[in-house]
């Protein structure tokens, strides 16, 4: 046994089973058994206090571990305790709230090069009979012999995207095949004698509902490249790896003429390991791959596990902001009174090559709370800098500690020359408070967090006012995801923010209260606002979506920006980081 995120740490040999009466830490436990001639056991479970005596949080004060035989267990594979899963994915309209599942096997890592090339050995895409489901496209359905020639690898060949003459690259056997769409996908589970995970399984193996805020910082995510699987130590309750980033994994379930495809990959920010995202299933990107599941002998799926899902989609055409004066109400809620910072400088780090960075702790606007916020000054620039104050994703929400701030798309923004202000808001990191996760709704929870975040800004922006090394007459306001979202809304409130940079951003399909309803608030936007996006993000869709906002934002038509990018929520790096630094060169200081 060990600690979930003590990846380096040793293992405490705790005996030969059985024991009893045994002393267990609380919290995140990884736990292993092995015995010679068998598959070893792996899990994680969540040791708890509960009524003066210890618990585990999957089920009562006995741990069990089971341990295969020879040639029972499916090679390469774990068996995922079946039971009722309700699909939590954030936008989700569920047609059947809850599903029984059996028992099922599934892949502990995701299909490698090698194993897929078995597939392309054997034939596989010369072979009808393992392209089972029918080809859509449009509403039109097409021949097996129309779709073949679209499955080509760079040199024309047959195979993933990523290949090339039928062959992976070079030391890549062990990295998970990537580059295939879910009809190749599909067809190489025909030919393994398995299928593609629902929905419902493939998050009852992931846990990614409960313990994102622990599996996801482990995950290959943030732009560090495809790793071999496993490399990662991101495992899953029973044993499954790499589910949360590596490779984005389709699976089975349609929605509208899409298919899911769930976990995030290398490249995108970890909160996508707990987002829904769907795709055409004629796809083939670099970061698209998949594991499989086997049913057990004698069970079944029901039916509703493989009916397709479907999302919310708010009709804004339909609806019309608040007038002038209910507007003057809500922007109220997010006033403060003003009062000391009593700002504490905690720390600085002048570790690092491109920046310095400074941890200074004030006094919010509410509770008598403090919070922190890191102030990175570039060292290759003289003051007073360009300064952007950033609003991260929903990884935050996740994270327990900002000892390690997640730097996914804006440590560009320091090398560039500008000031960058990190703040800690209410409930993230180490400001926790419960909050399982961001998404709009109509709760008061919701709505009181919006509000107290719009006033951590305020105070940051306080704090900032009072340095003579940072430039806020042209402060700039970037926000990623649901920074971005949020950006409908500050920029309305806050008159101290002269321009905004928006990364994968537009409106949410949820119903909130008005207080924090974007459609009220982006026609009072007025700063110069960049929006960046790619095509393909499902959380945010490009008609439905991205373009419903560009068009609310009151802006003025020559200073906005909707930069739509050949990409998924999170657009190619070096084409978005372009079109965020032209823009700040522009209504910043231009930086040489």
């Amino acid at each position: 046994m060990k600690p979930y995120r003590a990846v380096d740490g040793t293992w405490e040999h705790m005996g030969l089973s059985p024991i009893e009466h045994l002393r267990v830490p609380f919290g995140l436990l990884r736990w292993k058994a092995e015995k010679q001639g068998f598959q070893r056991a792996e899990v994680l479970l969540y040791s708890l206090q509960k009524g003066g005596e210890l618990q585990f949080f999957f089920g009562g004060t006995t741990l069990k571990l089971s341990l295969a035989v020879p040639g029972a267990a499916p090679d390469g594979m774990v068996r995922i305790p079946g039971g009722k899963v309700d699909l939590q994915i954030p936008g989700i309209v569920k047609a059947v709230s809850i599903v029984e599942l059996p028992d099922y096997w599934m892949d502990r890592f995701e299909v490698t090069n090698k194993k897929f090339k078995e597939f392309l050995d054997a034939g596989g895409y010369r072979k009808a009979e393992y392209w089972k489901q029918p080809f859509v496209e449009n509403g039109k359905t097409l021949s097996w012999e129309q779709v073949m020639p679209r499955f080509r690898d760079k040199a024309g060949r047959p195979g993933p995207a990523t290949w090339e003459l039928g062959n992976y690259p070079e030391g890549q056997a062990d990295y998970p095949v990537t580059g295939v769409s879910w009809y190749e996908a599909e067809a190489y589970a025909e030919f393994a004698g398995k299928s593609l995970p629902t929905a419902h399984q493939w998050q009852n193996a992931a846990a990614s509902t409960w313990l994102a805020s622990d599996i996801a910082p482990l995950g290959n995510f943030g732009r560090r490249g495809l790793a071999p699987v496993g490399s990662h130590q991101s495992m899953s309750p029973y044993g499954t790896y790499d589910m949360a980033g590596n490779a984005k994994e389709w699976c089975w379930n349609a929605t509208g003429n899409k298919r899911l495809i769930l976990g995030g990959a290398w490249n995108e920010p970890p909160y996508m390991f707990v987002d829904q995202d769907a795709q055409s299933a004629f796809n083939r990107l670099p970061a698209y791959g998949f594991r499989c599941v086997k049913a057990m002998p004698g069970t079944s799926l029901p039916k509703a596990a493989l009916e397709p899902v479907s999302f919310v989609f708010r009709d804004y055409a339909k609806e019309k902001p608040v007038s002038d004066q209910v507007f003057t109400a809500l922007k109220n809620l997010y006033r403060y009174d003003p009062g000391p910072l009593d700002a504490v400088m905690d720390s600085v780090d002048e570790s690092n090559a491109y920046w310095t960075r400074q941890k200074v702790t004030f006094n919010t606007a509410y509770g008598n709370e403090r919070m922190s916020a890191y102030v990175f000054l570039p060292k290759n620039t003289k003051p007073p800098y360009e300064t952007v104050v950033f609003f991260p994703g929903s990884y935050a929400v996740f994270e327990r500690s900002s000892k390690d701030l997640d730097f996914f798309g804006c440590d560009f923004i320091i090398k560039s020359g500008r000031a960058l202000v990190y703040p800690i808001y209410k409930s993230h990191y180490e400001r926790g408070d419960g909050l399982r996760y961001d998404d709009p709704d109509e709760t008061a929870r919701y709505r009181d967090h919006v509000i107290y975040w719009g006033k951590d800004l305020g105070r940051t922006i306080d704090y900032l006012e009072t340095r003579k090394d940072l430039n806020l007459g042209t402060l700039a306001y970037y926000g990623l995801s649901t920074g971005a979202y949020l950006g409908n809304i500050f920029p309305a409130v806050e008159s101290r923010i002269r321009v905004a940079v928006l990364l994968a951003g537009g409106f949410d399909s949820a119903k909130k209260m008005p207080e924090v309803d974007e459609l009220n608030f982006a026609p009072r936007v007025r700063v110069p606002t960049l929006l960046v996006d790619g095509r393909y993000d499902e959380f945010f869709p490009l008609e439905t979506s991205q373009n419903v906002m560009f068009r609310f934002l009151g802006t003025p038509e020559k200073d906005k920006r909707h930069a739509v990018l050949e990409g998924g929520h999170i657009p190619p790096y070096d084409q978005m980081v372009k079109e965020i630094l032209d823009w700040l060169d522009k209504y910043q200081e231009p930086m040489k």
